[in-house]
């Protein structure tokens, strides 16, 4: 059985030039890949030239399951996060479970866990769920213009009223919420840049981007300070921590005995859940739209699974667990199109992966990108094939083999969070439009912080004639 083959970027030769290698890590991560590394399993290396010098740096890029998981699961200190990332993401996130490691990242993810478990109740769930109904109002505008939606826009405002909701039991503010996304925009672009520069040894300040990089964090902070404070003041005049995400971070810290946030770790740690909640789900989810799109079979089949689930009656929480296509076609979509495409890890001591050998203080990147296209682990690799999973070969691809979330100790603690809202958007989505392919609009994939799309992600939308609105 095939599928759709929806579109990658056109790798490196097996040989490039040092100019193409650089004008690549400037454009996207996922340019720096060369032909032979969605095929293979070992690990490989290239270099970049390092100021002053000009001398080689070499950076490794790991494909092999075994060698991941050793990294991930079995050995994490010995593979913290790479000092690279805090770098790029500092002075958004501050010093949040994003970047931090060791001591520190422990007891910051002792007081996390316990407040994205929330993220899995139906009070949750109904939160998410009046975001959904109002991005099915904004869909509907949306398309009423000529049909044609700019759907990762779209779910960028989606995602982001979810987290604004289940965060701060409130939706997010329209005027907020576009300067945050302009902001993000800026940063993110601004932010990769600072990455690279970083990896070639030259010292970040001569970097022109950053200034109106730590601008642009400035007004994301801003944007989720104004909503955080609101809530301190309340909860510091004696009312209720409230039954939210911020609820569970203010109580966590008498109930864990671990000691609780102070208000700038409280917005460091709110930022990282707007990066990682709001900006990777987009992703996923309009990627979904876009292969649901181009795949009509599998369009019916989820249309049909929701009507079975739900019939004509609103999603509730004990009906979206028996979508279980409709969950298959976003795990789909994340492995074809995972938001992260690789993460960063540094080499406290000499290692030896593989037949390389690996110095101390090395920067190793394990790419999910790599990973879930990797032709040796997944049958039809490039091609959208949501039912692969309900298959002995592909569950096991998917345990050895699929990480949109990561692994291990520092596996995304909203990775249920995500996968609700994502499979809740889609099913509500299904029943009330028909999807189509935009003529001439084929994206094109790039990743910085997030994979998206440099030209867009537009899909054709049409209101169905039915009585059930979502």
């Amino acid at each position: 059985m095939t599928g759709f083959i929806p579109p990658k970027p056109h790798a490196l030769s097996e040989r490039p030039r040092l100019i193409d290698r650089i004008r690549a890590s400037l454009s996207s991560s996922l340019a720096l890949f060369q032909a032979g590394s969605y095929g293979g399993l070992g690990v490989s290396r290239f270099s970049i030239p390092t100021a002053p010098r000009l001398e080689r740096r070499w950076l490794y890029t790991v494909r092999d399951p075994a060698h991941v998981r050793e990294m991930l699961v079995s050995r994490p200190k010995d593979f913290p996060k790479s000092v690279m990332m805090g770098s790029m993401l500092r002075s958004l996130t501050g010093e949040s479970i994003f970047t931090t490691n060791g001591d520190v990242w422990r007891r910051q993810r002792d007081l996390i866990d316990p407040a994205l478990e929330q993220a899995r109740i139906k009070e949750s769930f109904s939160r998410m769920r009046e975001a959904a109904d109002a991005a099915l109002v904004d869909l509907d505008r949306r398309a009423a213009r000529d049909g044609v939606v700019f759907i990762d826009d779209a779910m960028t405002h989606f995602t982001a009223d979810v987290i604004f909701r289940t965060l701060f039991s409130e939706p997010i503010d329209p005027r907020s919420g576009r300067q945050a996304f302009a902001a993000f925009e800026t940063f993110q672009n601004l932010a990769y840049a600072h990455g690279m520069v970083r990896l070639s040894g030259l010292p970040t300040f001569v970097f022109p981007g950053s200034l109106p990089a730590i601008f642009a964090a400035w007004r994301i902070r801003r944007v989720m300070w104004k909503p955080l404070k609101r809530r301190l003041d309340a909860y510091r005049a004696g009312g209720p921590a409230g039954d939210d995400i911020l609820g569970a971070l203010l109580r966590g810290g008498a109930e864990s005995g671990c000691g609780g946030f102070s208000p700038r770790e409280l917005l460091d740690q709110v930022c990282m859940l707007f990066l990682a909640g709001h900006e990777t789900s987009a992703s996923a989810i309009a990627w979904a739209f876009y292969l649901l799109a181009n795949s009509p079979d599998d369009l019916e089949r989820v249309r049909e699974e929701v009507a079975q689930a739900a019939g004509d009656d609103p999603l509730e929480f004990q009906s979206l667990r028996r979508l279980d296509f409709t969950r298959d076609v976003f795990r789909e979509a994340m492995r074809l199109y995972p938001p992260v495409a690789f993460v960063a890890r540094d080499t406290v001591q000499c290692e030896h992966l593989g037949n390389r050998k690996v110095d101390p203080a090395s920067v190793i990147f394990i790419a999910p990108w790599l990973m879930h296209r990797n032709s040796l682990l997944w049958e039809g690799a490039d091609e959208f094939r949501p039912c692969r999973f309900a298959t002995p070969e592909g569950r096991a691809a998917m345990k050895s083999a699929f990480m949109p979330f990561s692994m291990g100790e520092r596996v995304c603690p909203g990775a249920a969070f995500a996968l609700q809202e994502g499979v809740m958007m889609l099913a509500m989505a299904v029943r009330r439009f028909d999807l189509a392919p935009a003529e001439g609009a084929d994206p094109i994939p790039y990743a910085k912080l997030t994979l998206n799309s440099a030209n867009g992600i537009r899909i054709v939308m049409r209101r169905r004639r039915q009585k059930n609105a979502g």
